[in-house]
């Protein structure tokens, strides 16, 4: 059994599995990534490292999405 932790996305308590990568979780969210700004304890992460980052207790992740208009 996979140990659990606790996150936060976008200001929502989340639980998952210990040892997610980011990639994996906006996958799984069907987030699409040409579309928004990640954004990992206040920083902004750079997509190409996404599939190495692993998420620990108590990150707190932003999904930014960007809209269009003028």
């Amino acid at each position: 059994m996979k140990k659990k932790i606790k996150i936060k996305i976008n200001g929502k308590l989340n639980i998952i599995d210990d040892k997610t990568k980011v990639s994996v979780l906006l996958r799984s969210l069907k987030v699409p990534l040409r579309k928004v700004a990640i954004e990992l304890n206040r920083e902004i992460v750079d997509k190409k490292k996404l599939n190495k980052i692993f998420l620990k207790m108590n990150d707190k992740l932003e999904i930014v999405h960007f809209i269009g208009g003028g």
